[in-house]
């Protein structure tokens, strides 16, 4: 299974047929809480990324799970389209990423609520980390306030769910990943590959091996040791920060390669992201590093904005920009604040939903663009970059 190839050269992950069957089925009845007799279950994922091989096909097929199969967009033939088949088919189980939620939020309150999503019973969140504020978009008004959020971390890599909450047992927490499975020992490690404390951040790792763990990289034995296993000797580096809060909890930062250094400091991507969010004005946002003499790497933001926030004229957006970078620094401290915010309409993604941030540091810092081969619509770069011709840099 190739992975996307959204930092670079595509890898093709090794699975085995016996341990990834059995960590999908597993995961897939314990995670979705499923009753096959009774669920209608849907993973909205493009079936050929890996969420769409374990819990479209493996997992469910293996669980007899009566599931709903979409091939198309969120807004065709309309935006309420998700909604419409959660309520045509009374879906109970939904599982989809965190940039659809976004976009769904962005879109408007008001879609979801023409539609009757009392059927659902459990919503789930994949691909990447979830911020508080979409957890909360998500279990308030898809899930109606009542449904568990079950806000998953896994891998291509690792071929099934590795850390989640499970319903009914874990109290989760907004933008949390909770804790591990049973049977999965995970850990944040320092750069020694010491545990850090309660309340620390660092490098998540695996300490133990686990069923559907990847074998090797096909063709490449030794891409394969050099990417997982040489930064800690003896532990699987997914190559993800994370960090565990006073009660042992774990919270995923997204890859490290996305860790800025700025003025000394290191900076998550997810962590300015998160606060962009946070403003009422904000959709979605996407956050990376641009090299600046001064600091070392200055933090660029490409914001999308909510439908009922775009301003009318460039001195309202310049304004906007102005107070959305005020508001990191209030969030953050000082040092957080973006050199640049870009008010932009769409970002660059994958069939997946994962965000290309390495397209949009090309774009930063003014590089001719990489492979855009993977992009849903390799067409948002040029929009992209002609917002980033008409907004030069300011320092203020």
């Amino acid at each position: 299974m190739y992975t996307s190839g959204t930092t670079a050269k595509p890898k093709g992950i090794l699975h085995t047929t016996g341990g990834y069957l059995t960590q999908c089925a597993w995961t897939h009845h314990a995670v979705f809480d499923l009753k096959p007799d009774k669920d209608i279950y849907w993973c909205t994922a493009d079936i050929g990324w890996v969420t769409g091989h374990s819990y479209i096909v493996y997992g469910p097929l293996a669980n007899a799970a009566t599931q709903v199969m979409y091939e198309g967009t969120p807004d065709t033939p309309h935006r309420g389209r998700f909604w419409e088949i959660v309520q045509k088919y009374k879906v109970t189980i939904l599982y989809t990423a965190p940039t659809a939620i976004r976009t769904f939020a962005k879109w408007g309150d008001d879609i979801p609520a023409k539609f009757d999503l009392s059927s659902l019973r459990i919503i789930g969140s994949v691909g990447e980390p979830i911020n508080p504020e979409a957890w909360m978009w998500y279990r308030e008004h898809i899930g109606g306030g009542r449904c568990p959020v079950v806000d998953t971390w896994w891998q291509t890599e690792t071929g099934a769910i590795m850390i989640s909450p499970l319903p009914g047992v874990t109290h989760a927490k907004p933008g949390s990943a909770m804790q591990p499975l049973p049977g999965i020992v995970a850990d944040v490690v320092d750069d020694t590959g010491n545990p850090v404390p309660k309340g620390g951040g660092g490098f998540l790792v695996v300490r133990e091996p686990w069923p559907s763990m990847l074998r090797t990289v096909w063709g490449d034995d030794q891409r394969y040791i050099d990417t997982y296993w040489s930064r800690f000797p003896g532990l699987y580096f997914p190559g993800d920060g994370a960090k565990r809060d006073e009660d042992g909890d774990l919270w995923l930062l997204g890859r490290v390669d996305d860790v800025m250094l700025v003025s000394g400091h290191n900076i998550s991507t997810t962590e300015v992201e998160s606060a962009l969010v946070a403003h009422p004005k904000v959709a979605e946002a996407a956050v990376v590093g641009a090299t600046d003499p001064t600091t070392t790497q200055a933090i660029v933001a490409f914001v999308i904005l909510r439908a009922d926030a775009v301003p009318n004229t460039q001195e309202e957006g310049d304004a906007l920009a102005r107070e959305l970078r005020d508001h990191v620094a209030r969030t953050l401290g000082p040092i957080a604040k973006p050199r640049q915010i870009l008010l932009v309409p769409e970002l660059p993604k994958t069939r997946s939903g994962k965000i290309m941030r390495r397209l949009l540091r090309d774009v930063a810092e003014n590089r001719a663009l990489g492979d855009v081969t993977t992009l849903q619509d390799s067409s948002v770069m040029d929009l992209i970059a002609a917002n980033l011709r008409a907004n030069p840099t300011r320092e203020d």
